[in-house]
């Protein structure tokens, strides 16, 4: 099936555990070889205004005044996407083929390796669900479980950085909107948390790990530091 973009005047609709409505305005809607749909703006950078992850199934439909209707509806909920659409401005298809992944350095893939193999260094009893763990945007780093059982996604960074949390942020967003899953809590952990990131990560309440790469590889004695 490959990806396909839409740019439409449309409005959409979501209901489910939340309700959303977007009036009528010219987007991007894009479906993705997952199944996953998402609706984006000219602006707010990567982050969609709404979307639909899988697995969902989407029909196609004419509504009453004879425009075209998506419902995108999700498996293992109630929650649907529906997506008025009044004009198609563009509607294209491409198949971006496989997928390499992403790259980490070796530092920070090592970093990774170390925490998934010693997650209690990020928090008193964590223990690891999986490592890459997939999301519609891509793999979370570490899905863990802390002793109460609740779910927890850990996004590491050598650096940490404003990027960093949003990532997270919006990992949390999809992740939560898993019933198997939810409620799921983010650690953001890195060598070197920037004071912005740190600001931003505790606003949206995501604990912030400052991780001693030396420490993990057992050259030093220092013990893992929170803030």
């Amino acid at each position: 099936m490959g990806v396909r973009l839409v740019i439409a005047r449309c409005q959409v609709d979501y209901a489910g555990r939340l309700s959303a409505h977007l009036p009528v305005a010219t987007r991007l809607i894009m479906v993705k070889a997952d199944g996953s749909v998402s609706i984006h703006s000219d602006d707010r950078a990567y982050k969609p205004l709404n979307w639909m992850t899988p697995p969902c199934t989407l029909s196609e439909t004419t509504g009453a005044d004879g425009g075209v209707v998506w419902t995108v509806s999700a498996v293992k909920s109630d929650d649907t996407l529906r997506i008025t659409i009044e004009e198609v401005l563009l509607d294209v298809r491409h198949d971006l083929g496989p997928e390499p992944g992403l790259v980490k350095d070796g530092v920070e893939r090592r970093l990774q390796q170390l925490l998934a193999e010693h997650p209690s260094a990020i928090g008193a009893g964590l223990s690891l669900v999986r490592r890459e763990f997939p999301t519609a945007i891509g793999p979370v780093d570490l899905l863990c479980r802390d002793p109460d059982g609740t779910s927890v996604a850990v996004e590491i960074k050598r650096r940490g950085d404003i990027d960093g949390v949003e990532q997270l942020t919006r990992y949390l967003e999809l992740l939560n909107r898993d019933p198997l899953l939810a409620p799921v809590r983010g650690i953001f952990a890195a060598q070197e948390i920037r004071p912005q990131a740190r600001t931003l990560a505790v606003d949206r309440g995501i604990a912030c790990v400052t991780v001693d790469y030396e420490a993990l590889r057992g050259t030093d004695d220092s013990s893992l530091r929170l803030f």
